[in-house]
This record gives C-alpha cells, structure tokens and sequence, in this order.
C-alpha cells in the first residue's frame, strides 16, 4: 500500500515530495535531514511517535530462562545423586530377620509394613522411590528373608523378584495316603484342610518346596501330577514279558516292593522274585499286604504278625488270595516303580530276612527253610539281649558249678560257703552259718565220688533203698512248736481258739474228702463226727522218678542249694 501511496502522489501535479524515513540498526526512527524535526520542512506536525520496546529484551530473557533451567537441571541432578547413594547405603536391620509382607488392605502400605519390621528408615522415602522407579505396582507380597543392612534398593528388586522363604516338606517313600494328608496337616506354614484322602498310591513321595500361604490341597494335586508323570514315562521304559497288565497293576506291585525292602540295590531282586511267582501262579505272601488289609492304611499294627492275624483272609492278604491285591498298599517312589518295570532276572522264589537290614534269597523251599530257621535263631537272640530281666553277661570268671541231686560233686567248689567248722564267733548268724556249713558237707559226702548218692552207687536204686534222707523230700517235716505250747506253763488243757466260718470249714471238708480215705474222719477239724481213736488216713502219692511228683522235674530250684523246696498240697 505504501508503494500504491506514493506513485499516487507522484502522479498529482504540484504535491509536495514527502522525504522517507529511515530505520537505525537499534529499531529507533531518525529524524529527517532538515534538522528542524520536521519531516516536511513545510512546518507541519510531524505524526505520533510509537512507544519505543525496551532495548535488549530477548537476549536477556533468554539468558535468564537458560540460568534458571542450568540451576534446576543441577538440583534434579544432586537430588539424583543423593536418592541413588541413600538407596544403595546398609539399612537400619541389625541382623537377618523373616518379615511376611502382607496385602496393603489388610496391614497399610508395604512402605509401612516395613518400617515397622526395621527393615527401613522411612516408609515415605521407599514409597517415593518406587513410585520415581515405576515399580510400585510390581511389588509383591510374601515371605521374605532380609539380610542384616540390606539397602532400600536390595529390598525393592527382592519384592519385584518375589524371592520369598521356601519351606521344605519331605515325603518318604512307603507312606500310605492317609499318613501323607496327616504330615501336611502337621506342618502349621501350610493353610486349608484336604476334604479326603487321594487314592493310594497315587502320590509321588519326593521333597517339595512351598511358600508360606499355599494349600495343603495344592500340594497333593502337585504329588498327583508328578506321580502321574513319573508312572506314564516308565511304564513306556518296561521290561517285555511281564505279569502285569496296566500302570495300575505296575503301582500295586512297586508299592509291595517299597515295603518289603528299604535297600535300593535289592529292590529289583524283590521285584524279581515276585515276578517269578506271578508266572508260576504262586501266591505273593507278602506280609506288608496283610498288615495293610488289616488297617487299610492307618498305620502299623503295633507288634509282629500272629497266626490268626495271617490266617485272616482280606481282599489285601497275599496268603490267601491270588495274584496281585485289588490295589496298592502304599505311595511308592519312582526306585520302586523302576524295579517293578525293569526286574532283575533270577530263578529265585523265596527271600527272608537276614538280620542285617536286608534279605536272604533263595530257590528252593529247603534252601528257604534253613534260610528262615537261621532268621528266627537272629530273632531269638535279639529277645534274649533285650529281655528286661535279663542279666547282664557275667565276666569270664570261675564260678561253682552246678550240679544235680545225682551228680559226682567236687568238694572244693560245692557251695558258696566254706565246707569247715562253724565260726568262731557266736550269735545267731555265726549259728546259723555253722549249721549250714555242716549241712553242706553232709551233702558233699552224700553226692562226692564215694558217697551213697554218686551216679556209681546210686543208679537204678531209690533213695530209701540207700538210706538216704533228703530235706523236703523224703524227710519228716519238723514239728513247730506254738507259744506256750511246751514248757513248765503249758496249759493241761487244748488252747481255745476262735471256731472256724461256715466257707472255712466247707474248705476244709473239702481238702478232706479229697486227700483222705473215704471212710476215715480226720479228729483235727472241728465239727466233724469220728470214731474214738480213728487214725486219719491220707491218700498216699507216688514220687518216685518220672511221676508228676519228682521233684527232680521242677527246674525252678536246685536241690544242691539251700533253697525253699515246694511243698506239696497234702497232709
């Protein structure tokens, strides 16, 4: 439009020439050349000036922004710096310790939850910095075990990294179903409860790692798989030829392996001696197969297999059935399964065991018997050694030997007193020792090598042919004399006593009519009507050698010892 303008004003005749204006470098206008400050020399106004902007403005405005953004770009840098060394410096826990973080609903933040355990200073200073990080949300909850000092970012990449407590829970091989629910009830890390057992032998025993919070009955679905898995693959592994029709009947014979043995390098003997049976028709007799058709899995039976505890018949008793039982027994582990799949190759059918922990194996029955004749010898010894009144086992000391009634007697070591004279001290025990000293040589001379009992003398003849008298055998019985029965003050008169009961004196009709002649009154008892001067006659016995009344056939005490002999029950 200017230039428009001015060729206007060019065209007009007589219109006067307005002089341009010119811009200085600084923005300013200058004025025009006639030096009186009027543009048109003319006298005219010159038109308004416009405000003048301050000089300088972008180059220092920019220069300010740029101080201010250099100042806070070194700020975020020493905040920068400073957060990093504070994460990565010892934290305040003094030693290790398991913290359960929990759900921020149930226990506040995770900030909180561990501040309160010690495992940082500042719940606010952990959540900032996860938040800067992006990792808030990624942070999980569990068990966890810190370290003593761990720094704030040890404990935020553990969290990201759920790197949580495991527990360990070991199953061994041979447990039946319900003894595996009862340990995963025992352990308190794991929570719910199992609605029923599983099927036996459907579990694989192994050692399982869970964390705090999983369920017992995850854990059994767990062993449900690996046992599943683990059967599937050896199955495919077997051995041609087998008995066995299915994985089924391939679990039922491992389970019977796992409990007839605990060693693993017999385990395929076992196996193979069942097999060999199964081909033969022979019946299994498996013990553990009774015990377990007795108590279905609930545990042992507490002592050994009676005979009618085997006679006994169940669904489970491999004495009584054929073939393999309807199920397995227990949860065998994978050793087991391989056994039974893969068996060793042998003629053997029969196997004991040896005492040792494992088993002896035999293939014929004669070979078995002696092989089981020797296992009851183990088994009896092992009583004898742990009887509770059993003696301890002497030294290797002489001691006197023992002898029967009939025996040649050596006087030196006869008895365990000296065959001399009575002691020289008095008093009761010195007399009662001196009888029996003497007593002791009686006998000595009786049973020595020329005395009337000596095995030369004494054969085929009885103890009265030889004049012998033998206390408590063939003796009188001492007469006992009552208090104020003898003696200057002895009553002329029988002493009053207290008359017998109705029960006693029936007892002694009894004893009566059993011990003495029918006929014969016994003037002794009370009560009862006998003749003047009628004798009671007892019945008499026979005790001669080799009658029930020998006493040399009660092995409960020796007649060469001062021991009470037995009397018998009659007058």
């Amino acid at each position: 439009m200017d230039e428009a303008a001015n060729q206007g004003d060019k065209a007009r005749p007589g219109a006067a020439a307005q002089p341009a204006q010119r811009v200085s470098l600084f923005g300013g206008r200058r004025k025009s050349g006639n030096g009186n400050g009027n543009g048109n020399g003319g006298g005219k106004s010159a038109p308004p000036k416009p405000p003048r902007r301050p000089r300088g403005f972008g180059l220092s405005g920019l220069s300010g922004l740029l101080t201010f953004l250099l100042v806070i770009g070194l700020l975020g840098v020493a905040v920068l710096v400073w957060s990093v060394v504070e994460s990565r410096k010892p934290g305040p826990l003094a030693e290790d310790k398991i913290v359960v973080v929990e759900r921020e609903d149930d226990a506040g933040t995770i900030g909180e939850q561990l501040e309160r355990a010690g495992v940082v200073d500042s719940a606010l200073w952990f959540s900032a910095m996860t938040t800067l990080d992006g990792s808030r949300g990624s942070l999980k909850r569990g068990e966890y075990a810190f370290k003593a000092g761990v720094s704030l970012r040890q404990v935020e990449a553990e969290l990201i990294a759920h790197k949580v407590v495991q527990h360990k829970l070991t199953i061994p091989e041979g447990l039946t179903s319900d003894q595996v629910v009862e340990r995963l009830r025992d352990d308190d890390v794991l929570i719910g409860d199992v609605k029923e057992p599983p099927r036996e032998g459907s579990l694989l025993p192994d050692t399982y790692l869970f964390e705090r919070g999983d369920t017992r009955q995850a854990e059994l679905t767990r062993m449900a798989k690996a046992q599943a898995k683990a059967v599937d693959e050896i199955w495919a592994k077997r051995a041609p030829d087998l008995p066995i029709k299915s994985p089924g009947e391939l679990v039922t014979l491992a389970s019977i392996v796992e409990k007839e043995t605990g060693k693993a390098d017999e385990r395929p003997r076992v196996a193979g001696v069942f097999i060999n049976r199964l081909q033969k028709h022979m019946k299994l007799q498996s013990d553990p197969t009774i015990v377990y058709g007795l108590v279905f899995g609930k545990g042992t039976l507490g002592h050994p297999i009676t005979k009618a505890e085997l006679d006994q018949p169940t669904p489970y008793n491999t004495y009584n059935i054929d073939g393999l039982p309807p199920g397995p027994i227990c949860n065998p582990g994978k050793a087991a399964l391989e056994a039974a799949a893969n068996p060793m190759r042998t003629k053997e059918l029969y196997f004991v065991a040896d005492g040792t922990g494992g088993h002896a194996f035999a293939e014929t029955l004669d070979q078995h018997l002696k092989n089981v004749a020797h296992w009851r010898q183990i088994e009896q010894d092992a009583k004898d050694r742990l009887a509770p009144d059993a003696a301890p086992t002497p030294a290797p000391t002489p001691t006197p030997a023992k002898h029967s009634a009939l025996d040649d007697v050596d006087p030196a070591i006869f008895g365990a007193v000296a065959l001399g004279d009575a002691p020289v001290d008095s008093g009761p025990l010195a007399t009662r020792l001196g009888k029996l000293a003497e007593d002791r040589k009686a006998t000595g001379a009786l049973l020595g090598p020329d005395g009337a009992l000596s095995t030369t003398r004494a054969a085929g003849a009885s103890l009265d042919s030889l004049g012998a008298i033998i206390t408590g055998v063939n003796d009188e019985p001492p007469a006992q004399a009552f208090p104020d029965e003898q003696g200057p003050d002895a009553p002329a008169q029988p002493v009053a006593s207290v008359p017998l009961s109705a029960a006693a004196l029936a007892d002694q009709k009894a004893r009566i009519a059993r011990y003495v002649d029918a006929g014969a009154a016994d003037p002794r008892v009370a009560g009862l009507d006998a003749p003047a001067g009628a004798p009671a006659r007892s019945r008499a016995f026979d005790a001669s050698e080799g009658t029930p009344f020998d006493p040399l056939r009660n092995k409960t005490y020796d007649l060469n010892y001062a021991h009470a002999v037995p009397a018998f029950d009659a007058y």
